[in-house]
């Protein structure tokens, strides 16, 4: 995809998203996440079919007759996204496509249709260092500037340390909410920080890749440069065992990440750079509003 083509379909993303949070979320968006909140709404006096452990008893004391708690669910959510810009997501895939094209566009169609149902919206976008803090805020204004932001940021890491990502988030959000990471997961040492925040919120993994991360061309002598470290190796790309070995390398690294995920109860969604990203997340937010009905 050109770039000006890539710009104009960013443009054309308010509408679609709108479009987006009415036919798919069908004004159900917060049904397709786990743990919504409630907030206490008021005491009242108790009547028989209560439940007894929502009896306030500094109330009951003070009129003599029991009194118990009522809750309500809360109004508004929060989404806090955590958006990896290391250099491995800048590098040109398979298709002349970027895997930041696909997190750019993920993002926008997701915070657009959380700021639809009045919800809040907040961001990190992080590589080894921590490159801009967004507290969450409502509103129109509020979520176009982050695209804005996202769309023209230059980070100054190179590196991803999404480990320190999950941490500043877990330590930031003192509320229940929904924890979006968008990443390539190319990244080690952030299990302890992941089930962390997993532990006190809804988190989902959405993992952008490609398939040259899996698939290594069967090209003669090549020199792999890795744009996050920048150490160069030289490969065969000829060599079935090579090649065999690559595969089975990133297929390994790919299984520990889902089985990761599973066992801290993270939902995960995979993204090719190929893939039609509202396509993708139209049938896994579907499946997960039936599953939490």
């Amino acid at each position: 995809m050109k770039k000006d083509k890539f710009f104009e379909k960013v443009k054309r993303l308010e509408i679609f998203a709108s479009k987006l949070a009415v036919e798919m979320m069908a004004g159900n968006f917060k049904s397709a996440f786990k743990g919504q909140g409630i907030e206490f709404d008021e005491v009242r006096e108790y009547t028989p079919g209560d439940d007894t452990r929502l009896i306030d008893w500094n109330v009951t004391s003070r009129m003599g007759i029991p009194f118990t708690k009522t809750f309500r669910e809360e109004r508004e959510m929060t989404l806090f996204f955590g958006v990896d810009v290391s250099a491995s997501l800048f590098a040109a895939g398979s298709q002349d496509i970027s895997k930041i094209r696909q997190v750019q566009l993920i993002f926008a169609i997701l915070s657009i249709s959380a700021v639809l149902q009045h919800d809040k919206v907040g961001a990190l976008f992080f590589s080894d260092q921590l490159e801009k803090w967004v507290q969450p805020s409502q509103g129109r204004k509020h979520i176009l500037r982050l695209i804005h932001d996202l769309l023209k940021i230059k980070p100054e890491g190179i590196g991803s340390e999404l480990g320190r990502a999950l941490r500043t988030m877990d330590e930031s959000m003192k509320r229940r909410g929904v924890c979006i990471i968008i990443s390539d997961f190319k990244t080690s040492q952030y299990e302890k920080e992941l089930s962390l925040l997993a532990r006190k919120h809804d988190v989902i993994a959405i993992k952008i890749f490609d398939s040259n991360d899996v698939v290594f061309p069967p090209m003669g002598f090549l020199e792999m440069r890795d744009v996050e470290s920048d150490d160069i190796i030289l490969t065969f790309g000829r060599s079935k065992a090579f090649r065999e070995e690559f595969k089975a390398f990133e297929e390994h690294e790919h299984m520990y990440w889902k089985r990761l995920c599973r066992s801290l109860n993270v939902d995960t969604l995979e993204i090719e750079t190929s893939d039609d990203p509202a396509l993708k997340m139209f049938q896994f937010f579907q499946k997960r509003k039936r599953r939490w009905r």
